[in-house]
């Protein structure tokens, strides 16, 4: 691999310990795929950030960087928490808990994520990392990944938890995979027959491709999408790209006359498959588990958008919910949410609206959980996967009759 005198002197241990060990993961990832060079990237997203999943081995790793002097040279975002950093009572966590997490994010925090003020999120592009089209980042929230490449037509590959903190405090990542062009041609043309009504439909349908989809880069020529008069339309590709990303390694996908790079993408690959979904309900059903009782209902996976939950507030007007119900979202997204009234219609029908969580990633057992309903098949998918709870995948409508007792 070919580096630049700066580069080389870091890898060297010129610049200090910490920026020597990012160096060395950052030049292994790229040696390990093939790049040719290291790339500068404009921001950076951070996944491992849940004690839950982390545990004390984890938080170690972290505050023997930040010890060390490591700080971040680019904007750096961090993906959820396990719980809201301020209302963590209300969800039920212990003292104990909140205190490892919040050490979590305090190591963060000492490293400069966030200007210091990290806000946690799986949606940064919703909280001012919106990064432009052909911009290089190094992103590893496998939903902001796909949502960065296929909707705003940035590069970026799926970073783990490590390359993600190495990138941010060297602000280089490999130039290999969707960094380069002839790797972002679609290889898999979707021809979609079925019905999609709502949000939740497009993200069974992500279910149904990313199974069948791996990690190639499906095309849709015919989604019932306009990029100019659906006021969802990035909600709608927003739970598409998630559910694909979860269910498969899918990174980017391509639609007709909505996604950016999509004239590019009617070039297929050389060598390209087709896949034909005729109905959306096997994706519902591949995700729900047979229960009798569901005891929370989670709304927020990927993190609600200001329009999302403005469709929760106004699907509970004159409801009262019956079972918990969670909508979790990045932090200034909520406080424009509480200024729009959006978050006391919720709140005041018995449900509530959380910051910082990801319930996926969060010990559900010890708060008294053990069967949700979301109406996210990526929500559902971690629910069973990483929480180990019984998950329904259901349309947003029916997750808030389930809430208010209809159902």
């Amino acid at each position: 691999m070919k580096l630049t005198g700066e580069e080389r002197d870091w890898l060297e241990g010129g610049a200090g310990p910490a920026l020597k060990r990012a160096m060395e993961i950052v030049v292994a990832l790229g040696t390990i795929y093939g790049a040719p060079t290291l790339i500068p990237v404009e921001s950076v997203q951070i996944s491992g950030v849940s004690y839950r999943n982390i545990g004390d081995a984890g938080l170690r790793f972290l505050r023997q960087w930040a010890d060390e002097g490591a700080r971040v040279r680019v904007p750096t975002t961090l993906n959820p928490t396990a719980m809201d950093m301020v209302r963590w009572e209300a969800q039920g966590f212990s003292a104990d808990f909140a205190d490892k997490q919040r050490q979590v994010v305090d190591a963060f925090a000492q490293m400069g994520v966030g200007e210091g003020t990290p806000l946690p999120t799986c949606t940064p592009y919703l909280i001012g990392n919106r990064p432009a089209q052909g911009t290089h980042v190094a992103w590893a929230e496998s939903s902001a990944v796909v949502f960065a490449n296929s909707v705003l037509g940035a590069r970026t590959n799926r970073e783990g938890g490590p390359g993600a903190i190495a990138a941010a405090l060297t602000g280089r990542t490999g130039a290999y995979g969707l960094h380069r062009a002839e790797n972002r041609l679609a290889t898999l043309c979707v021809e979609v027959r079925a019905r999609l009504d709502t949000i939740s439909d497009y993200s069974a349908l992500g279910a149904i491709v990313g199974r069948r989809a791996g990690q190639a880069v499906p095309y849709f020529a015919d989604l019932p999408l306009d990029a100019v008069g659906d006021p969802l339309v990035e909600e709608k590709l927003k739970a598409l790209g998630a559910a694909m990303a979860a269910t498969g390694a899918v990174g980017l996908f391509h639609v007709a006359d909505v996604t950016p790079e999509a004239r590019a993408a009617a070039m297929l690959a050389p060598a390209y498959e087709r896949l034909v979904i005729d109905d959306v309900a096997p994706g519902y059903a591949s995700l729900s588990d047979d229960v009798d009782r569901v005891d929370l209902v989670w709304i927020g996976c990927p993190h609600a958008s200001l329009r999302e939950i403005a469709l929760v507030a106004e699907a509970l007007r004159d409801r009262r919910v019956q079972i918990p119900l969670w909508v979790t979202c990045a932090r200034p997204v909520r406080a424009i949410a509480v200024e729009q009234g959006l978050v006391s219609v919720i709140e005041s029908a018995g449900g509530r609206v959380f910051s910082d969580a990801c319930m996926g990633i969060a010990p559900l057992h010890d708060l008294g959980f053990s069967a949700v309903a979301t109406p996210s098949a990526k929500g559902a998918f971690y629910l069973r996967n990483l929480a180990h709870v019984a998950a329904r995948f259901a349309p947003l409508e029916a997750c808030i009759a389930i809430a208010a007792g209809d159902r």
